[in-house]
């Protein structure tokens, strides 16, 4: 029972935060014109988590949701600080930071300077419990630099907290698990879909088109002139 009311919480909460994702102009569907990801994955759907800082009523209550799933998920005593990874992180830990009342750090793509510390802007302790947070992740190998950085530093981590959660390509629960790390997520793309088809958001063609790649989105992604498969 604990499990499925948890489990109704995490949607519900990931749908109203694809709702307001979606209503600030931050989600496009485009089945037609497929986007290739960084990570190489050609998908019908693209997300900016970054446009929300433009939007203060709306990020306040993302965060809100974010951080209710991490004291549920997680555990405030289980968190010394937050590290939002450059560049897109760093202003989702500030507010996640704030709002826990925990110190925060930022963690650089490349070293600057040397020694343990050269990725990390901020007061790293050994032994201190940090939770990592990032805008999304897709795949999760970007994530893995941040981490090693962290726990070069003398950092323990074991979470990740991301706003947006492609689930659709394979590795990053994967990546994750082999990092000896949680992945937490607020929504995903069926969350997303789900706020999409109660809202009337896009239409008939397009939901459909993206609930065909949902469906399979490898053999979608080498279909439409992304890779076909992990590397």
């Amino acid at each position: 029972m604990v499990n499925e009311t948890t489990s109704d919480l995490r949607r519900a909460a990931g749908e109203e935060a694809g709702r307001i994702l979606i209503e600030i102009g931050a989600v496009n569907f485009r089945p037609s014109e497929p986007y290739v990801l960084t990570a190489g994955w050609a998908s019908p759907v693209y997300i900016d988590c970054r446009k929300l800082i433009a939007y203060l009523a709306q990020r306040r209550r993302v965060i809100e949701l974010g951080v209710e799933l991490i004291e549920r998920d997680i555990g405030a005593a289980a968190i010394d600080l937050v590290a939002g990874g450059e560049t897109a992180g760093i202003p989702y830990a500030a507010w996640i930071s704030e709002s826990m009342d925990r110190p925060m750090l930022y963690v650089r793509k490349q070293p600057k300077g040397f020694g343990r510390n050269a990725q990390i802007e901020g007061d790293l302790e050994d032994g201190k419990r940090v939770l990592l947070v990032e805008d999304l992740a897709t795949d999760g190998g970007s994530k893995i630099n941040f981490i090693d950085a962290l726990r070069l530093g003398g950092g323990v981590v074991t979470d990740i907290f991301v706003v947006f959660y492609y689930r659709a390509f394979p590795g990053a629960e994967e990546t994750m698990k082999k990092a000896g790390t949680n992945m937490h997520y607020l929504a995903d793309w069926h969350d997303v879909l789900a706020a999409a088809e109660a809202g009337k958001y896009f239409s008939e063609d397009e939901i459909s088109g993206v609930r065909n790649f949902l469906a399979d989105p490898v053999a979608w992604s080498a279909a439409n002139g992304g890779k076909a498969a992990m590397d």
